[in-house]
């Protein structure tokens, strides 16, 4: 029973130890700051008031991006360190926590071709038009 109590409070440790799991990321002026947990879900995000004035939208989104995945991997070191302590020797912890989030790639912006479309509908009206296309 003793051994059951210690085995209870040692992984309570564990669990407790690994939601304390935070890693940082910034600029190298600062400017963004990015604080994630041990899954690599963002916690907190600083932007300086003059960043989205010396960087343009999207350089500013992949700093953010950039540096998210830079601490979601050190989050994932320190999360793997934390329960290789728990674990019988030769488990491997990154096995139980799996890999990082990837980044979701961003939508490229397309070009609409406006000859692709050969129907004009410029003369039609739908509130013209019955339910079987009939006026």
């Amino acid at each position: 029973m003793a051994d059951y109590r210690r085995s209870r409070e040692r992984l309570a440790d564990t669990r407790r130890d690994l939601a304390a799991v935070t890693a940082t990321a910034s600029t190298d002026d600062g400017r963004v700051r990015v604080v994630v947990g041990p899954q690599g879900a963002l916690r907190e995000l600083d932007i300086a008031d003059d960043a989205a004035q010396r960087m343009r939208p999207a350089e500013l989104a992949a700093t953010i991006v950039r540096l998210s995945t830079d601490a979601a991997r050190a989050a994932a070191e320190r999360a793997a360190s934390v329960l290789a302590d728990a674990l019988p020797a030769g488990t491997d912890p990154e096995l139980l926590l799996g890999p990082p989030p990837e980044p979701v790639p961003r939508n490229e912006s397309r070009r609409i071709d406006d000859d692709a479309d050969d129907e004009d509908f410029s003369d039609a009206s739908w509130l013209q038009q019955g339910p079987t296309g009939r006026t």
